[in-house]
């Protein structure tokens, strides 16, 4: 009983200090105590702004950079072979999808990207969780990882090629690569940061390791983890990039290569474009996934 008590003391104090008070009265149980304290501290301290606001701040530079473009390719500034203007872009973007070429290639580079991310995010996400609970786990394969994030993936190009082949599993493989090591870094420090007092909480508790885990270890470190899943798609984005020049019969990249070779300067733009807001879609989508999962943290970060 002892023991309860000074800890429900050291869960006053430091939850006074996350901004988490428990109501008066309130029946004191050890999952309940645990929670909201996992909760509470992870709250973070930052000012809530409207959705309306957030998303004039976010256009606000695309938009500028639009404008710039129409301005220097309308006053002839710059060659028009060089950066052809937007009106040429939008019918290139016509020709493509009158062909169909452009519905094709989004398939096959979505599903190129989304199987290399499931592969390396799930494998980053396992030895991240691994190494953050288990000491030995991070003395065994943390250095090679930490060579591996050091590696420009797009140096692994050849030598997943006489490997693997040019054929689809060197580019899925490559993706996956390149999608390991953000997940790992951020679910290792997101178990890695939890604060102490925690975790000496649930041993003042007389907590099993197994709800340490379910109970302080898994609320606290699921923002860092959801940040690993944003981390590692722009990654698997980046790489299905230079996975689509090794040999593709099919995908943006595809395209890319076919208009390179015929000085389509609007159709490689155009590819580009579609790149990006490939990855603006994914990270919005992600965002907002990462709002929902996190509603009970009273606060937006989305």
């Amino acid at each position: 009983m002892q023991i309860k008590q000074a800890a429900a003391a050291t869960l006053d104090s430091a939850a006074a200090a996350t901004g988490y008070l428990r109501p008066a009265g309130a029946v004191t149980s050890t999952p309940m105590v645990l929670r909201d304290f996992a909760h509470a501290a992870s709250k973070a301290a930052s000012p809530h702004r409207s959705f309306a606001g957030e998303t004039v701040a976010r256009a606000a530079l695309p938009v500028a950079l639009l404008l710039l473009w129409l301005a220097v390719t309308s006053l002839g500034l710059i060659n028009e072979f060089a950066l052809p203007s937007p009106a040429r872009v939008l019918r290139a973007y016509g020709e493509l999808w009158s062909a169909g070429d452009l519905q094709v290639a989004l398939q096959a580079s979505l599903s190129r990207a989304v199987s290399g991310l499931l592969i390396g995010g799930s494998t980053g996400l396992l030895l991240g969780v691994a190494a953050g609970l288990n000491k030995t786990a991070e003395r065994g394969y943390d250095a090679v990882l930490q060579m591996l994030r050091t590696t420009p993936f797009i140096a692994l190009v050849p030598i997943f090629v006489v490997w693997l082949g040019i054929g689809e599993l060197s580019k899925v493989a490559l993706i996956a690569m390149a999608s390991i090591t953000p997940m790992y870094l951020s679910v290792y420090h997101a178990i890695r940061g939890i604060d102490a007092k925690l975790l000496e909480l649930g041993q003042s508790f007389r907590l099993s390791r197994a709800h340490q885990i379910r109970l302080i270890i898994l609320p606290t470190a699921t923002p860092g983890v959801l940040v690993g899943v944003r981390y590692s798609a722009a990654a698997a984005l980046l790489a299905l990039v230079a996975a689509e020049q090794i040999n593709a019969n099919a995908g943006i990249g595809f395209i890319l290569n076919n208009a390179n070779q015929f000085q389509r300067t609007d159709i490689i733009i155009a590819g580009i474009l579609v790149y990006a807001v490939l990855g603006i879609v994914v990270d919005i989508t992600l965002r907002e996934i990462e709002r929902r999962a996190l509603a009970w943290r009273g606060s937006a970060h989305g």
